[in-house]
């Protein structure tokens, strides 16, 4: 087990320099350093510190299965949701998405369909329109955009997305804050 390469990784997810994990941990920028390349072997009561100060358990950093990434999401991965009130069907790519920086989804919007309305937040919003057009209203603004136009705001005022096509509409949309 690479115990070195493992905080080196979640130091580096931390943002946080050598010196910096040092003197939160009380330890020295030279030790941090032979630890992340596994030339020195850190103290049970050291290693527990070091795992605090970065943000996870000894459970977490141990448990191999959880360290596995999963880079490619099945169709049967994914999940939806339809409102038949407002005429819209969102799917889920990831099924954890909630849990990440970035929850993309297909948003699928019939005849006079309409996504819910959205409070001001600290999200940013990127759309690909796939199929049809939409109206997107943020504040007292509004925008038209068509198949394979896209779409980046920041979700500093109310906004909702509208289906401004006679038929379906589809669109990619991936928000950040996961506030779908």
């Amino acid at each position: 087990m690479q115990i070195g390469a493992k905080i080196k990784a979640l130091r580096l997810k931390k943002g946080l320099t050598q010196e910096e994990l040092g003197e939160r941990t009380d330890l020295t920028k030279g030790y941090i350093s032979q630890l992340e390349r596994d030339l020195n072997s850190p103290s049970i009561e050291t290693l527990f510190s070091i795992l605090e100060v970065l943000g996870t358990t000894p459970k977490e950093f141990f448990d191999d299965s959880l360290q596995e990434q999963k880079v490619v999401y099945n169709k049967d991965d994914q999940t939806s949701y339809i409102d038949e009130e407002k005429n819209y069907k969102i799917q889920w790519l990831i099924p954890t998405s909630n849990e990440k920086e970035m929850e993309p989804v297909i948003l699928t919007l019939q005849k006079d369909g309409e996504y819910k309305q959205f409070e001001p937040s600290l999200a940013e919003t990127f759309i690909y329109v796939l199929k049809g057009r939409i109206r997107l209203v943020i504040g007292e603004e509004e925008y038209i955009a068509s198949e394979g136009n896209a779409i980046y705001y920041e979700a500093s005022s109310n906004h909702q997305i509208f289906n401004a096509n006679n038929g379906k509409t589809e669109l990619l949309l991936v928000a950040t804050e996961s506030y779908l």
